[in-house]
This record gives C-alpha cells, structure tokens and sequence, in this order.
C-alpha cells in the first residue's frame, strides 16, 4: 500500500453500508440491538479490519476473543465487565477492549464510532 485510507463518516467515499441484527439470544434489554457496519480496510491476512461501526441503544452481551480500538465519534455506551466494573464512555473518547473481556455493552445514546479490530491467529 502506498497511499492512506480515509474513513469518511459520510458522504463520497464510504463503502457499502453492513446491517445486522444483534443475536436475541445476546440481547439483553430493549429491542435486539440494530447495528450497521461500514468496513473501509482489512489487512495482515484477514485478520485486521479497520471502518466505523455504529448501534442503536439496547443492552448486549459479549465477549471478545478480538483486541479492538474504538474512539467515538457520536454517542454514549457503558461498557461492564464480568467483575462489574463499569466505564461509561461518549463522543470523542478513545479506548482498547482487550481480547479476553467478558462483559455487556449498553447503547445509551446511538453510538458511532471508529474502530480497529486485530483477531487472534490461526
């Protein structure tokens, strides 16, 4: 690669929009969680994805065997852990859910945000 990737948050430039339902079984509260995924690059054979991911407010569980960079762009989530430590994170915040977390995520605020997703090998 020579170039950079933007990761337009709309308009010209966004690729192809990916709409999901949450599993009901990992639904928590409220309706199942809509989501919709715009992957803009994946790299390191497959096993990097780079784009924005936005969800509508609802209540998951989850659980990451992924390392993951997210910043928000627009929103409010809180995020618990299986020890019930809670972080409640907004627009502009930046963070890393490590691989191994166990835990819910609460879409308070429809939240948009960047990410970047390394999976484990093999």
């Amino acid at each position: 690669m020579t170039g950079i990737i933007v990761m337009r948050t709309s308009g010209p430039g966004m690729p192809e929009a990916e709409h999901e339902v949450v599993d009901p079984a990992k639904t928590l509260s409220g309706e199942p969680v809509n989501t919709t995924t715009w992957n803009h690059w994946t790299g390191e054979d497959d096993r990097l994805y780079c784009g924005i991911w936005e969800c509508e407010p609802g209540k998951m569980a989850m659980e990451y065997e992924e390392w993951e960079f997210v910043h928000f762009i627009e929103g409010e989530a809180i995020l618990t852990n299986d020890k019930g430590e809670s972080w409640t994170l907004k627009a502009g915040d930046g963070f890393i859910i490590p691989a191994g977390f166990k835990g819910t995520w609460e879409t308070v605020k429809k939240v948009r945000k960047h990410y970047v997703i390394l999976l484990p090998k093999g």
